[in-house]
């Protein structure tokens, strides 16, 4: 080895061997790197909320509803309250809904483990809520066993409703005014078709035919 080469052997290891610079946050960092140089320190991650026990629950698949989802979730602890979104006038499922778990630290679990969870070709999306962020009316109206809409009732009274001779009259002005439109239209595409004539002549109106209620 010549003394060029001993010379810069000699050089590396004494800056290998000399102490790092003292820095203002070396007590702070978390970890050194090996080769020298500054102190690092490793980014902060969010705490959990420990006092959290309600879950956001969004893209719920058709089906996957409350008696569904109590049964499915009831693995990870005890349920105090389900909620879905529906819709007031039909009933139906706006997809998203709430649960709130008995125990503390349970929705942060749940979380993790089913947040973006395939099911029934839908991605679950499932969000921690902070307890200051809950709404306090967010339970308002629950209610776990909801009766359907009886769409049969609501058209049996629909049908049975008693006409006057005003909105007999209306009804016949309606369909006298479809029915010009009509002829319109078959004029403009050029065919010949001669529509059946409708009597105009306000007549009372004709009994309905009322249906049981069994």
């Amino acid at each position: 080895m010549g003394a060029k080469a001993k010379k810069a052997l000699k050089k590396k290891l004494q800056k290998i061997s000399t102490p790092l610079p003292v820095s203002s946050n070396r007590e702070s960092a978390d970890f050194l790197p090996l080769e020298g140089g500054p102190p690092r320190k490793l980014p902060e991650q969010k705490s959990l909320e420990k006092g959290a026990t309600v879950l956001y629950i969004g893209r719920i698949p058709h089906g996957f509803y409350e008696k569904e989802m109590e049964e499915y979730f009831n693995q990870f602890g005890k349920i105090r309250r389900l909620r879905i979104a529906r819709n007031k006038k039909t009933g139906n499922s706006k997809h998203f809904g709430f649960i709130e778990f008995e125990a503390p630290g349970v929705a942060e679990i749940v979380a993790d483990s089913m947040h973006n969870y395939l099911l029934f070709e839908h991605l679950l999306q499932v969000h921690v809520i902070a307890p200051e962020h809950v709404h306090p009316k967010l339970w308002r109206g629950y209610n776990y066993k909801r009766n359907p809409v009886d769409w049969v009732q609501i058209e049996r009274k629909k049908q049975n409703k008693e006409r006057t001779l005003d909105s007999h009259k209306k009804l016949v002005e309606n369909i006298m005014k479809r029915d010009r439109k009509r002829k319109k239209r078959i004029e403009a595409a050029g065919i010949e078709y001669e529509c059946p004539e409708i009597v105009g002549n306000i007549q009372p109106a004709p009994k309905k035919i009322k249906f049981d209620d069994e």
